[in-house]
């Protein structure tokens, strides 16, 4: 259930910075390619998070929380910054998409179930970037910065309770 709940929280940043951009023009094609690196990205983490638990086995759960606290909180300030940029797609989709791969490296180093997080993220993605593509479109304004917010609190907490049951 954990990996459900990641791969819907890892989706909720892409969903914020896509409400930002009101004018992208290929919004399907844009929303697979996110949902595909949100894919990729975490089979690379995994791989690289399962490497490190045979050299980090005494200090894997304390990584990945540290790991898991980093990106909530730089998903909170993340919030901050105002500045507006014209980005490619790909580049777009890949920097919404990298969070995924650090994720996914503590998901590795906790030894969870990387097939079930990895397609949560694919389908939360798609369906929540595709979704909030249409809405910046439209007249509806929803503020992306209480998703971000929302996000990287959950994460926090996610890294707090690993880190808790670690030292239990």
């Amino acid at each position: 259930m954990q990996e459900i709940l990641t791969g819907l929280i890892v989706a909720l940043d892409v969903v914020a910075l896509y409400l930002l951009l009101p004018d992208v023009k290929q919004r399907f094609l844009l929303s697979m390619w996110t949902a595909l690196l949100h894919m990729i990205f975490p089979i690379i983490g995994f791989t690289v998070g399962s490497w490190m638990v045979n050299i980090l086995l005494q200090w894997s759960n304390l990584v990945s929380s540290i790991l898991l606290f980093s990106i909530g909180l730089q998903l909170i300030l993340s919030t901050r910054n105002r500045q507006t940029i014209v980005i490619p797609i790909t580049i777009l989709a890949i920097t919404a998409s990298l969070d995924t791969f650090s994720v996914s490296i503590s998901f590795g180093m906790l030894n969870l179930e990387k097939y079930l997080f990895i397609l949560s993220a694919g389908i939360w993605t798609f369906a929540l970037s595709y979704i909030s593509l249409y809405l910046a479109k439209s007249r509806l304004k929803i503020k992306g910065d209480a998703l971000k917010w929302i996000a990287g609190m959950a994460l926090i907490i996610i890294s707090v309770y690993t880190f808790i049951y670690h030292i239990e």
